[in-house]
């Protein structure tokens, strides 16, 4: 080995560092790891969403009756059809009034549930399991469940049974519009089978709310109860609010197990789905307008849910 004298001193030689060979392997390939984890669903996610959203758009500019391979253009036709369709509009009204109803009344049951299961001080774990297990539930056998037991309508039903302790005539709760019993049914259903899961956000939320606020607020001489939850405790849920009525909405013009199974005999409280069931996979098969009504209903879900998040401030920075 060669060496260098410095003042007499004889050193070896500095041996040139060799240069770094490229990782390879899983970790030297990022891109390729990240392509072959994320291919499968991005696959799926295009065949299943993405290409049945742009065929059905398609299809709503054509002819397309027994058919999905259409030929006659037929322009907006399809749409003014859907549009004179008296069953069709009907139910849109009718479930823009019940999306009015539910999704407060869920909202203000999930955050009451999560206020009062954050102030356990034990067995906050089971309480919680306990009102979030409904969400586990199957639609369509918690439906047949309220309908063949809960209110089935005959004097062995449970809420008959109970009402008859207090005098009170059987009901028929599902066969008559007249009083219209059926939305009693049908949202009890559905808060039974939606506060749980939104009690849990309401939850995860109300646990992130720095505990200063509370201490500030109490020297500064505000009231437990009503003064400090007005004041400190909602202003903090604004963003998880408008994510909660945001899924709400969307969910309530979405309702079909619940309504399908409950109402299937009936000509009264049928939702949108069903109407667009009955005209794209019914008798007539009409795939084009089934397809228009689909475009108008996902237009009205996004009109209403635009107009709910400007009203309550969605995507705007807390200083405003």
């Amino acid at each position: 080995m060669s060496t260098t004298t410095t003042r007499g001193v004889e050193r070896p030689a500095s041996a040139k560092a060799s240069p770094a060979r490229p990782r390879r392997g899983l970790r030297g390939s990022s891109t390729f790891n990240f392509w072959l984890f994320t291919s499968p669903f991005l696959i799926g996610l295009t065949v299943f969403v993405y290409v049945p959203i742009g065929w059905s758009l398609w299809l709503s500019f054509f002819e397309a009756r027994f058919t999905v391979t259409p030929s006659k253009f037929v322009g907006f036709d399809n749409y003014w059809q859907m549009l004179q369709d008296s069953k069709f509009t009907d139910s849109l009204v009718t479930f823009t009034v019940f999306a009015a109803f539910i999704v407060p009344t869920t909202w203000a049951l999930s955050l009451g549930l999560a206020l009062l299961v954050n102030r356990l001080r034990f067995m906050k774990a089971f309480f919680r399991s306990v009102f979030f297990l409904p969400t586990a539930c199957s639609y369509v056998a918690a439906a047949l469940v309220w309908k063949m037991s809960m209110f089935s309508g005959v004097r062995f039903g449970l809420m008959n049974t109970i009402l008859g302790w207090f005098g009170v005539e059987n009901i028929a709760w599902l066969a008559n519009p007249d009083p219209p019993w059926y939305w009693l049914v049908i949202v009890t259903l559905r808060l039974w089978l939606q506060a749980g899961f939104y009690m849990i956000l309401f939850l995860a939320a109300l646990q992130n709310i720095p505990p200063e606020l509370y201490e500030a607020a109490a020297i500064d001489g505000a009231k437990p109860g009503w003064q400090t939850f007005r004041h400190i405790t909602l202003p903090q849920l604004r963003a998880t609010s408008t994510a909660v009525i945001l899924l709400l909405v969307i969910a309530a013009y979405q309702a079909f197990d619940e309504f399908y199974n409950l109402l299937a005999k009936t000509t009264w409280g049928r939702p949108p789905l069903v109407e667009l069931y009955n005209t794209a996979l019914g008798e007539s098969q009409d795939y084009g307008e089934g397809s228009a009504g689909a475009v108008i209903l996902t237009l009205l879900i996004l009109i209403v849910t635009l107009a709910q998040g400007r009203f309550l401030g969605f995507g705007r920075g807390d200083d405003k």
